[in-house]
């Protein structure tokens, strides 16, 4: 029993139930708005059975109606004392006693101005308070497209119509002469307020179940999606960070779902590339010694320079707060700063006397070239700007890029300061070796115009707490 109820419980967290939950919620939603439509459509045809029943009442009434008598009443405000009229208002005031549910029953005749009929005889204009019309008196039928039908044969009024006497549908019906010429139409109203009322509430009702409708879906949408759309940014993110270089990077998605199983998938595929990066950084930082090895062999002064400069950059890095990882990056990057010179011709590099312009450029491509050789392999761009930018200077007269104050990388700068002064402590072909002292006066002297000001008050610092710092000199 444990056991299904487990696999249910990890069912119902799968992404395929989170989908199943959406469609049936999206299913009872249509279902409720089916059963409105159709409470709409009882409504709609509730009313179409009350337009039958006016248009039959209409024509029936029409035939009680005497075409002669009719046409025999004065069309003026005194045609409500002919007999005619009496005899009108006697028989419509019988038929409103014999259907109860008729409100108002009239007779009108066309005149010659399209749409502009007048009234002949109407009984409720005898009515105490409610004068309406008389005979003779015009109304405006264009208004109502079914009353125009008329003369024509049995029709009733499509909508309700709200007026200050109440909510009312009417029906018309044609009176024939004895030659069978339609020459005057008969109308009856009733009121209406049910069929106006229900027509309201299935409105109310239908604008209800769809704000709540569209309510429910918003949320469970929002609640569904967050859900859905959560585990979905961090594994784009993840592959964001992974493309960058950052293998190290973890995806965390909580729970069972099927998204939880690919982020471990994920989180291990990311440990074995950066297991395999590391091998392939070792074996190429194997390589690349070697390199500098060769470099050193080819350069006798320059010998143990990359360990001294890479000695003295971490010690810089580390004073200026670095975490022990970024200084343990950044002293075998330092290791391969001069990596370029491996492009520059023998007589230059050895060249006992000054260079020439045109071997001082050959010269100044070095840093370039090491980071051609080496951008193949590393994606950290910030520790690739050491070996593009470690002779920069901070007055911007350095190069290959003439980067100035804030502009140089750090990194860089310090590598700058490093270097100089084991250069300035060594032995080289076109001079000795200075003095400590005299290394140190040159680094102040030039404080803040080639070097960075504050990665030589970190290395002063360093040299005054540690007097007896000095390059590892390698074995010959």
């Amino acid at each position: 029993m444990h056991r299904i109820l487990k696999k249910f419980t990890l069912l119902f967290k799968s992404f395929r139930a989170k989908i199943t939950i959406a469609f049936l919620l999206a299913m009872v939603f249509i279902l409720v708005l089916s059963n409105m439509l159709i409470y709409r459509f009882s409504a709609q045809a509730q009313l179409q059975g009350l337009r039958n029943q006016l248009m039959v009442m209409a024509q029936t009434t029409a035939l009680f109606i005497e075409a002669q008598t009719l046409m025999q009443v004065p069309l003026t405000p005194s045609g409500v004392e002919s007999p005619a009229f009496k005899t009108i208002v006697e028989k419509l005031n019988k038929i409103k006693d014999i259907s109860p549910m008729i409100t108002y029953i009239y007779t009108m005749t066309k005149t010659e101005q399209e749409g502009i009929w007048q009234f002949i005889v109407d009984p409720d204009q005898t009515t105490e308070g409610k004068t309406t019309a008389y005979p003779g008196d015009h109304y405006d039928a264009s208004r109502f497209p079914e009353m125009l039908k008329a003369f024509d044969g049995p029709s009733a009024d499509r909508e309700l119509q709200v007026d200050e006497w109440g909510v009312t549908l009417s029906g018309y019906a044609p009176i024939y002469d004895e030659n069978h010429r339609a020459i005057a139409m008969l109308g009856v109203d009733v009121l209406a307020d049910d069929v106006y009322q229900m027509q309201q509430e299935v409105q109310k009702r239908v604008l209800v179940v769809f704000a709540v409708g569209l309510l429910l879906a918003l949320i469970l949408g929002t609640i569904l999606s967050t859900h859905i759309s959560r585990p979905v940014q961090e594994l784009v993110e993840g592959t964001r960070r992974i493309s960058k270089g950052d293998l190290k990077y973890k995806v965390r998605i909580k729970g069972d779902s099927e998204f939880s199983e690919f982020a471990k998938d994920f989180n291990h595929m990311a440990k074995n590339l950066d297991e395999s990066r590391q091998r392939l950084i070792g074996y190429f930082y194997g390589v690349v010694r070697s390199l500098v090895h060769i470099l050193e062999i080819r350069d006798q002064y320059t010998r143990g320079h990359s360990e001294a400069v890479a000695i003295f950059s971490g010690k810089i890095a580390t004073k200026l707060g670095c975490s022990a990882q970024t200084v343990k990056l950044f002293k075998r990057m330092t290791l391969l700063h001069d990596i370029g010179k491996l492009g520059v011709k023998d007589n230059i590099l050895n060249k006992p006397g000054p260079l020439t312009k045109e071997e001082w450029d050959e010269m100044k491509q070095h840093p370039l070239i090491g980071e051609k050789i080496l951008k193949p392999v590393l994606t950290n761009d910030e520790m690739l700007a050491v070996v593009r930018g470690h002779h920069e200077r901070y007055d911007g007269k350095g190069y290959p890029d003439q980067l100035k104050g804030e502009q140089l990388n750090l990194f860089a700068a310090i590598v700058s300061v490093a270097d100089a002064y084991d250069a300035m402590t060594s032995d080289r072909s076109y001079r000795k070796a200075l003095s400590r002292e005299e290394a140190i006066a040159e680094l102040k002297l030039n404080r803040g115009t080639q070097f960075h000001p504050k990665v030589v008050d970190a290395f002063l610092e360093i040299l005054k707490d540690e007097p007896k710092l000095r390059r590892r000199e390698k074995k010959k």
